[in-house]
């Protein structure tokens, strides 16, 4: 067989049906999605984005934030309890 074709079979478990995925096609992921386009299914992994990426994807901010620290004792000066 060629290295993207591999045979395999399909299981009845209740009402669903199983499709067991070999080791050389395993997916990374542990969400896919499933399409069906005409007689074939298309299983799709779904990437889980790290929050770093989700951060970089956002826009800067240009509002002026204000200095809540305004009034307070450097944290050296703070009294210390008795």
């Amino acid at each position: 067989m060629t290295p993207n074709l591999c045979h395999v079979y399909l299981l009845r478990d209740g009402q669903h049906q199983v499709l067991t995925i070999p080791n050389e096609f395993a997916l990374s992921s542990t969400e896919v999605l499933l399409r069906k386009e005409g007689n074939r299914l298309i299983i799709e992994p779904i990437s889980s984005a790290s929050l770093l990426s989700l951060l970089a994807s956002l826009e800067d901010i240009t509002e002026n934030f204000p200095d809540i620290d305004q009034g307070l004792l450097p944290l050296d000066d703070k009294l210390t309890p008795i």
